[in-house]
């Protein structure tokens, strides 16, 4: 797939939808420090914290959100209203 055929703003929400390896790094960045967990409930509880802090940030509205729609609709058309 060439990228580089869509406009910034497209290229911008692809390059953007690395969401897994974000999240992978808040994690690894909070389990590194702690070199072991005293029990499972411990270990659940900071993932339940780290997963909460995480869906914060996955509500926030995107930029330019209306450019990128239009942008959409013209190169993949009606394949887009059906899944807005």
């Amino acid at each position: 797939m060439n990228l580089f055929k869509y406009p910034p703003e497209i290229r911008r929400i692809i390059y953007t939808t690395n969401a897994i390896e974000n999240f992978n790094r808040q994690i690894r960045k909070i389990t590194k420090t702690k070199s072991s967990f005293p029990t499972d409930d411990s270990l659940f509880k900071i993932l339940y914290l780290i997963v909460f802090d995480a869906s914060e940030k996955w509500t926030m509205p995107m930029r330019e959100w209306g450019i990128i729609v239009n942008q959409l609709r013209v190169y993949f058309g009606e394949r887009v209203d059906t899944y807005l």
